[in-house]
Formats: structure tokens, sequence, C-alpha cells
């Protein structure tokens, strides 16, 4: 694909990022996305456009509001960043389409999600709900994934981490997976199908168990409940199988084929 092409899908994804920031900090608080504008969280100045241009106005002002100097976030060019990279990537994977600008609002999702769950331990049902309609719509029109291959996944996913969660707690009376991360990957489910559902399950349990046990090793007060966001993997596990999930589900089969499995 054209450079060109994709330092403008660049572009677009980390302008979409810098609003997502606006929805990863305002949805939790229960703020309205539209007004006021944009404003420093410490002192409450207005922003101008000259110091709201992604990445570059972080750079610029050293990471700190002009106004009151407080340090900004380095959530801020991540996410932008990171959405940057997703929409090139994406284009580079369907081209200038409309399942480029579906996955890529699928995306953004995922991302407004997994911050909001890092900072709050909280999924908004905002997102996700309408999320699993817009899925479910998407998949008429998808040329390798059916209606039924999507509500199949709606079931499977939510189904699935409700039985989870019912028995976790059953057995240890605690709530060990919320209802957010149920209805996450519901949503999930709608956009990449019950086959991908299955593949984020199991990849997003192994990176969680990986990260949750580096995590309780490194903290000096963690315990077996130490507390790990799961919205961030079940998201890292979408993104993995959008790209790699049918290679990567291809080369086991070989691999077992290999062994005589």
């Amino acid at each position: 694909m054209n450079e060109l092409i994709l330092f403008i899908g660049f572009i677009f994804g980390t302008i979409i990022g810098s609003f997502l920031n606006v929805c990863i900090y305002r949805l939790p608080r229960q703020e309205s996305i539209v007004s006021p504008c944009s404003h420093c969280p410490h002192c409450g100045a207005p922003i101008h456009f000259y110091d709201n241009i992604p990445l570059v106005s972080f750079i610029l002002l050293r990471g700190r509001c002009r106004a009151c100097k407080a340090p900004i976030s380095l959530r801020y060019p991540l996410v932008e960043l990171l959405m940057g990279v997703f929409s090139a990537a994406l284009l580079l994977h369907y081209g200038i389409s409309f399942f480029y600008l579906i996955y890529f609002a699928f995306f953004a999702s995922l991302t407004v999600v997994s911050f909001i769950d890092l900072s709050h331990r909280l999924i908004p049902d905002v997102i996700s709900l309408p999320g699993i309609l817009v899925g479910l719509a998407v998949s008429w029109f998808h040329p390798h994934m059916s209606f039924k291959d999507s509500l199949i996944g709606v079931l499977v996913g939510g189904g699935t981490l409700y039985l989870v969660a019912s028995g976790y707690h059953l057995l240890t009376k605690r709530e060990g997976i919320g209802g957010g991360d149920i209805k996450l990957l519901a949503m999930i489910g709608a956009f990449i199908g019950w086959r991908g559902v299955l593949f984020t399950i199991l990849c997003s349990s192994f990176i969680g168990a990986v990260v949750g046990l580096a995590l309780i090793l490194a903290s000096s007060e963690a315990d077996s409940k130490y507390a790990v966001p799961f919205g961030p993997f079940l998201s890292l596990g979408a993104v993995i199988y959008t790209f790699w999930g049918k290679a990567l589900i291809n080369w086991y089969w070989g691999f077992l084929q290999g062994i005589g499995v």
C-alpha cells in the first residue's frame, strides 16, 4: 500500500485517539463527551487547539499543562499512538474499505474499555451493549462470517464467562469476573464469531495468568486475591485474533499433526 495512505491513516488514528482520551476520562465520571471543551483535569484551564495536536503537543509541552505545569498522563500520547498504529495496521489488513472502518471502530471501543478498566475496574455498558448490536448487524455483510457465527459468538462469549463467574462465586463466595467482562466478551463474539471467542478466551487467560503472576511476585503486599482487570486481556486477545488468529490456529493444528496427536 502507498506509504502516503498509511501515513494519512496513522494521522487519522491519532486524531481519533485524542477523542478517545476524552471518552476514557469522562465516561467513568458520567460526564458528557461533547461539552465542555477539552480542559486540564488539574486546573480546569481550557486546552487550545495548538496544545491539542496528537503526539506533537505532548512533546512540545514536555508532558505538562501550559497553564498550571501539572504533569500530563502518559496515557494521552499512548492512546493516540496506539490508535495510529491500529489504523495503519488495519489499512494493511483490509485496505480502504467498509471493514477497515468497522474494525477500526471495534478497536477504538476495545481501547476505551481497556484503559477505563485499568483505571476504574469498570467496563461501561454504553460501549459493550451497543457494540453487540453493531457486531451482529455487520455480520450480515461480512464475507467470511455469517450472522449465525456472530450470534453464536455472542452466546458463547457471554455464556462462557457467565458460567465461569457463577462457578467461581459459588466456590469462593467472591466475585471473580464482573458483569462488564461478560458483556465485553459477548461484544467481541459479535465482531469475530465463536471461533474468535474461543481463541480470545484461551489467549487472554494465558497472557492474564502470566501478567498476574508477575505482578503478584513483584508486589510485596500482593496475595492470592490480587485484582487484575481482565478487560484489557480480552481486548488484546481479540486484536491478536483479528490479525493473526487464523494463521496461529492453522500453525497449532499443523504442529499437533506433526507430533502425531
